[in-house]
């Protein structure tokens, strides 16, 4: 049987719940730049120093995070530079995979300067596309999935994030066994607040004035037809616009991948040859209905994807209002 490979493209039950969110949102559609730092500093590479690979040998690995220092929280590279002023045994605590573990590590000096050893990743900037606004909460969600690290593919650690507005300057076509990607310039002005990184998209306070969007009714999952809907998304420098595809198959029962399709607009294939880096978030509509969000991509056929229910990225975003 023909393996099928999907990429993303940018992841408490209660016996009775009810919802906050609106009955109509305020439809994306509109690229965003995202940026989020992390809670600690990432290792993500080593460098040899007085020719020894003083971080490997310690027990540091790729993907570690260093939470700790000294048991002193640790939020940034800029933390840890300052914390480590001279040579001498410092106790890290690490989060590896999951898991505490402390480890003492020595710097050391090379040309007159203190050298760590290694590489520390703080923060991830990428593109997205806006999915939507709570016009009631000012909740606003992204992606349908999560953003990872890219040293141990696990989910980013968020301390902290920003959106901001992006204008697209041009697009890598996407053909398939290779995706395309959305290249943008990033406005300096923060329009939003990211609170959570989850499983199925990033979700924060949105602290701007709202942008000309549509509002739109929500669609519940017993709503959606296998048959044709609408992308909503921009790839040039002209207005966010529809482009259609075909619904192929729902699965309620998975967490991420509920709606597979296809696209099938001439303009759009021609322009992006199917779904590119930057297009997670795009709204999917159905009957004048948001039903679903653009999350991943077909690899072997960049044409077909997948978006996550739209109830389940509301519900949530719903949670904000009970952190």
């Amino acid at each position: 049987m023909k393996k099928t490979i999907t990429i993303m493209i940018l992841l408490i039950l209660f016996p009775i719940h009810v919802l906050a969110y609106s009955d109509k949102i305020l439809i994306g559609g509109n690229p965003i730049g995202i940026e989020v730092h992390s809670k600690g500093v990432y290792v993500v590479g080593y460098e040899k120093v007085n020719n020894k690979n003083i971080a490997k040998d310690s027990g540091l690995k790729i993907g570690d995070r260093i939470t700790q220092i000294d048991n002193n929280e640790l939020h940034s590279i800029q933390e840890l530079l300052k914390t480590v002023t001279e040579i001498k045994d410092y106790n890290l605590t690490i989060d590896r995979k999951g898991k505490e573990i402390k480890i003492k590590y020595k710097p050391e000096k090379e040309n007159n300067t203190i050298k760590l050893g290694f590489f520390g990743k703080d923060q991830i900037f990428g593109v997205g596309t806006l999915s939507y606004i709570d016009p009631e909460t000012k909740i606003f969600a992204s992606l349908g999935h999560e953003i990872t690290e890219s040293s141990n593919l696990e989910k980013f650690s968020l301390e902290n994030g920003y959106i901001y507005d992006a204008d697209i300057n041009y697009i890598n076509k996407s053909r398939n066994g290779n995706i395309g990607e959305i290249h943008a310039d990033v406005n300096n002005s923060i329009i939003g607040n990211i609170q959570k990184n989850e499983n199925n998209g990033i979700y924060g306070k949105y602290t701007s004035n709202y942008p000309d969007l549509e509002e739109i009714e929500i669609a519940t999952s017993d709503e959606i037809e296998e048959k044709n809907a609408y992308i909503r998304t921009k790839i040039d420098e002209e207005k966010i616009k529809d482009y259609e595809i075909k619904i192929l198959s729902v699965n309620k029962e998975e967490e991420t991948k509920n709606i597979y399709f296809e696209i099938t607009d001439k303009e759009l294939l021609e322009k992006t040859g199917g779904i590119v880096q930057g297009m997670s978030g795009s709204p999917i509509i159905q009957n004048n209905k948001i039903i679903g969000i653009v999350n991943y991509v077909v690899i072997e056929d960049s044409k077909k994807g997948y978006g996550i229910l739209i109830e389940k990225m509301l519900k949530e975003g719903d949670q904000l209002l009970e952190d």
